[in-house]
């Protein structure tokens, strides 16, 4: 039997931004490997006989640690001929793929990654929110919320922050005192314009604006998963929010 991993983006929520390519990956799928940020409504399209896994992550309860996801990616692809990895955005944004596909390559297992619509441009678009501008903002920076385990945000050279324009921080809501902390300690003004937005491209959408001297109160009535956006493009939302 020659089986096949498909490492797997579902993107940001909306179960409409969900690729062709992945639709079709997820219908085929004789196992299925889930995250907790994977939309549970794409699961109805997997075949009645496709076995369902599930190994999600949440702040302080790691279901199943990485080392052992790893594992069972491989123990089930030497059982079934596709495997689908099914992964909440995309695989390689922060999303551990690149781990999995290393691992699997050691052991001598095919894999295909299957890009996803990244959170971190796709949920400020549905704020309203778009992360470059011409004659605000050329460029922007996604940078992780947490490190791995023994390593903290606070190891970052923030002092490389000075110069961007637009920061999108991913699975950043719990150390979000520390973030707004270190970017007004490399210089960025407190009147710089922020906001959070929580469960982004859903119905539970929320979004909370500030900037970096009241986003860190304001911040109490976020829940995760959530993405933090700094940066002038923040202030175009009065005119370009279309999904509230």
């Amino acid at each position: 039997m020659k089986s096949k991993v498909y490492l797997t983006g579902a993107g940001p929520g909306d179960i409409e931004l969900l690729t062709v390519k992945a639709l079709k990956a997820i219908q085929n799928a004789d196992v299925i490997i889930y995250d907790r940020l994977a939309n549970s409504e794409i699961l109805k399209e997997a075949k009645k006989e496709a076995k369902l896994i599930f190994v999600g992550k949440e702040k302080g309860f790691h279901r199943v640690p990485q080392d052992e996801i790893n594992e069972i990616i491989y123990q089930n692809a030497l059982k079934y001929e596709k495997v689908v990895r099914l992964k909440g955005g995309d695989p390689f944004v922060f999303g551990r793929g690149g781990e999995e596909a290393l691992y699997l390559k050691k052991r001598g297992i095919a894999f295909e990654i299957i890009p996803g619509v990244t959170s971190a441009i796709s949920v400020p678009a549905y704020a309203g929110i778009p992360v470059t501008n011409r004659g605000i903002t050329p460029s922007f920076r996604v940078v992780t919320g947490h490190r791995k385990t023994n390593e903290n945000i606070a190891d970052i050279n923030w002092n490389s922050f000075i110069e961007d324009e637009t920061i999108i921080f991913l699975m950043g809501l719990h150390n979000i005192e520390l973030i707004i902390t270190n970017l007004l300690k490399v210089g960025k003004p407190k009147d710089y314009p922020c906001a959070i937005i929580s469960n982004g491209t859903t119905k539970n959408q929320k979004v909370i604006e500030g900037t970096l001297d009241t986003i860190v109160q304001k911040s109490k009535d976020a829940v995760s998963p959530s993405i933090i956006i700094v940066g002038e493009v923040v202030k175009l939302r009065n005119d370009l929010k279309w999904f509230d």
